[in-house]
């Protein structure tokens, strides 16, 4: 396992605890449709960890719709962790094509005149 440094030195943005309401599309497993109501648990420019009562196989690709700002984005799933509990999951995701701020959070690391 990792050690915390390192992943820190992995990292490519920083991250911000927050939940926003979204939605995920995607092509599912065995070719099910997954249209399904989720929210975020942080977020960065690059990706986001999500909580999601589904579950899909690493490497797919999934359309998440910003419940807030309406916009959507094409992100690819990195990591599923089973939560156990109440039969959800924890989600990592990575943007495809960023956007210059597809959150519409405020990160650490930017300065105040963007």
């Amino acid at each position: 396992m990792a050690s915390a440094c390192a992943m820190i030195e992995r990292r490519r943005s920083s991250r911000v605890a927050v939940r926003i309401p979204i939605k995920i599309l995607s092509q599912g497993d065995q070719g099910m449709i997954l249209d399904a109501p989720a929210e975020t648990v942080a977020v960065s420019r690059c990706g986001a960890l999500l909580r999601v009562r589904s579950s899909l196989s690493p490497g797919a690709r999934l359309e998440v719709l910003n419940g807030l700002s309406h916009e959507s984005r094409e992100f690819r799933l990195i990591r599923v962790n089973d939560t156990n509990t109440r039969g959800l999951f924890e989600w990592g995701v990575e943007i495809l094509y960023p956007s210059v701020n597809f959150w519409g959070v405020q990160f650490p690391d930017e300065s105040g005149s963007a």
